[in-house]
């Protein structure tokens, strides 16, 4: 009888740990609970009417987990690429108990895609995030806005509108001036290449060839697995592979242009280097050491911003997400709950 005792004290014992208080950085059972959510029958998912001046479209979201206080909305880059490529934080934030959304803006493939140039226009991209916002019922008490390449773009625009609705910033692998983005392509960038390698691809654009398969060949085997993505092309993940699929060249090309050396679209002329001085939310700027964009200039925006920081992934390159993966998820996740627990300071942060 007394060993049946102990038996069950043992098995109490340790059904009370796996089930106790969860540690001080754990999300805990209330992030898995989704009671009253009008999302739990799709997943998470939630298309959302935008309306434009040519009409009522919907755009796809989905949300997983859930914190009052800390809630990012991603905004992808492109523009005219999906939320696809950021599913890594998938492997991140859940474990930080980060409640967080995915959204294919409009004209992106999981969204409604008319086929109207009107609508790729940024000062309506940045209305359309702003009503994002509000259907999603998101505000400056738990309001991240997360913006990767053209999505930090648009998130530096939306901050210079909306920034009361804002409780963090985080502008990742975007420069604040397209006009300077292009030069550091042209003039740094441009020439690591392979000379013969380079010429080739001159000549490609100067005949307008870029749909040639050739052009994406040298583009993607000498470009972009030095500054996109580090990695052999043979082991691109699945997300990023998925996003370039769906990528919808109706959006694509009129805003940023058919070139990958430098933009040549609407976005031609874009600078908002002296506007960063009225950004006052707290704000991270995420740049990487091969970038296509120049990191010593996403450096140099932190301290532009009233409250900025600086994260380096010392190993990465645009998509520093996947080839700086553990620094630039924990820089990441470390500025988010130091705006959260009011320990934020204007620091550059960089893992050893």
């Amino acid at each position: 009888m007394k060993r049946i005792v102990l038996l069950l004290a043992g098995a109490l014992l340790i059904n009370g740990c796996a089930n106790g208080p969860e540690s001080k950085d754990s999300p805990g059972q209330a992030y898995l609970d989704n009671s009253g959510r009008d999302d739990v029958l799709s997943g998470g998912v939630k298309m959302i009417p935008v309306e434009t001046p040519k009409g009522t479209f919907n755009v796809w979201t989905k949300r997983v987990g859930n914190n009052p206080t800390i809630k990012v909305l991603l905004l992808h880059g492109g523009p005219g690429v999906t939320h696809e490529y950021l599913e890594a934080c998938d492997s991140y934030f859940p474990a930080a108990g980060v409640e967080y959304y995915y959204y294919d803006q409009l004209g992106s493939y999981y969204s409604d895609q008319p086929d109207d140039p009107d609508l790729w226009d940024l000062p309506r991209f940045v209305e359309e995030v702003e009503q994002v916002r509000q259907a999603l019922g998101l505000d400056h008490e738990n309001f991240y806005l997360y913006g990767q390449s053209w999505g930090g773009l648009l998130a530096i625009e939306y901050a210079l509108k909306y920034q009361d609705r804002l409780k963090g910033l985080i502008i990742s692998n975007m420069m604040a001036s397209i006009p300077a983005y292009n030069k550091y392509a042209e003039q740094v960038l441009a020439p690591q290449l392979d000379p013969a390698v380079l010429a080739e691809i001159r000549e490609l654009e100067a005949s307008g060839e870029y749909d040639n398969p050739r052009y994406t060949e040298l583009v993607v085997s000498h470009y972009y697995t030095e500054h996109v993505l580090r990695m052999p092309v043979a082991d691109w993940p699945d997300p990023v592979n998925r996003a370039f699929k769906h990528l919808n060249p109706k959006v694509y090309v009129p805003m940023q242009g058919p070139s990958e050396f430098g933009a040549s679209g609407k976005l031609e002329k874009w600078d908002r280097t002296g506007d960063l001085q009225n950004i006052h939310v707290p704000t991270l700027v995420i740049g990487a050491q091969h970038d296509t964009m120049d990191p010593e200039h996403m450096k140099w925006m932190a301290t532009q911003v009233q409250q900025g920081r600086f994260l380096l992934c010392a190993n990465g390159s645009h998509m520093a997400q996947y080839d700086d993966q553990e620094t630039y998820f924990d820089g990441l996740v470390t500025f988010i709950k130091d705006v959260d627990d009011g320990s934020f300071g204007k620091t550059t942060y960089s893992k050893p």
